[in-house]
């Protein structure tokens, strides 16, 4: 038979890389929000589920049990295959740990393959983010802030320095959107159930690191918010602030963007702005646009409407600030890191 495990059990086993967790709710339930590491194996997709609640609430609960059986039996050659293919230990979940993930765990078993069972499945998992996301409000660590005008290149920076093994909170990666009116262009953007769950694991890995490094973002990033404590975080860090050319700047949006594959969302994006920036230069960004010139068009767009509001926004912090005036991005990590080794 299978065997329960709970959050804390699944989490160590997850962090030394010795269990994948698979989801076994629809495809739907999966994007709304899941383990993180998780793979889906939905034993019944959306459809088939709609179909079960109406004869659970219109017919009978025998009525629906016979359905849901006649569904598995169909798929469960397949099923089961798939969980073969995985070698690794499995622990398989559902939204409370209760009748799909059991017949999971069971008929598996009943295969010879070993799978664990989630405890209070998704559910619980979600009580134990937000809980857990409570006691962090007293995160220790001191934050330093890395700022700079749009495409100094800042969150690639920070992921420079994160795989070097440097303290980083990448909100944009884990917000999958890059905090402006352009930023899921080319991405897909998380909601804040998804956000969190990758927001508490990254906490909690950092809670004894000297200091964090994180990106001078807003309080909302695409569709999801920042906790309270980390907007304070943020408010109160050490700022470095990263000058580059503006010549870089516009070829690093070029290339993190790829306009060429993206025109119709750039366009459309550009709308929510057009009226923001003054009418000649709006029609001119517009029209290098339509005509692929992004290098053209991506200047004007920093030269007047990104640089002129970044340069209010940081009127509105009095810290002390180091500046670090760099050629391009390599140069700028190397002046980071300079920086670091001496606090």
């Amino acid at each position: 038979m299978f065997q329960d495990i709970t959050i804390e059990e699944l989490l160590t086993l997850q962090n030394k890389k010795e269990i994948i967790p698979i989801d076994v709710r629809s495809s739907s339930e999966f994007e709304d929000g899941t383990f993180p590491g998780s793979l889906n194996i939905p034993i019944f997709e959306d459809a088939e589920r709609a179909e079960i609640g109406t004869l659970y609430k219109q017919v009978s609960v025998q009525a629906a049990k016979d359905r849901g059986l006649e569904i598995v039996s169909a798929k469960l050659p397949a099923f089961v295959k798939t969980f073969e293919q995985i070698k690794e230990p499995k622990v398989v979940f559902c939204w409370r740990g209760g009748m799909r993930s059991k017949t999971t765990a069971t008929v598996l078993s009943l295969m010879g393959i070993r799978v664990y069972r989630l405890t209070g499945g998704i559910r619980a998992y979600r009580k134990w983010v937000v809980s857990t996301l409570e006691q962090l409000g007293d995160f220790k660590p001191p934050a330093h802030v890395i700022l700079g005008n749009t495409g100094t290149g800042k969150t690639a920076i920070l992921r420079s320095l994160l795989e070097e093994g440097y303290p980083v909170l990448d909100f944009e990666g884990m917000a999958g959107h890059r905090g402006s009116i352009f930023g899921e262009i080319g991405l897909k953007s998380h909601n804040q159930k998804t956000f969190e769950s990758l927001l508490v694991g990254q906490l909690l890995k950092l809670e004894t690191a000297p200091y964090v490094l994180i990106e001078g973002e807003s309080k909302r990033i695409g569709k999801v918010v920042l906790p309270e404590f980390l907007v304070q975080k943020k408010e109160a860090a050490k700022q470095i602030f990263i000058e580059m050319p503006i010549e870089e700047r516009v070829q690093h949006i070029i290339e993190d963007y790829k306009p060429f594959e993206h025109q119709p969302d750039i366009l459309h994006a550009f709308k929510h702005i057009k009226d923001r920036i003054h009418t000649p230069i709006a029609k001119e960004i517009e029209t290098n646009l339509q005509e692929q010139h992004y290098e053209k068009a991506v200047r004007l767009l920093l030269l007047h409407y990104y640089d002129p509001r970044y340069e209010h926004a940081m009127k509105q912090y009095e810290q002390d600030r180091v500046v670090i005036k760099a050629g391009n991005r390599k140069e700028a990590v190397e002046a980071v890191k300079n920086y670091l080794s001496g606090i």
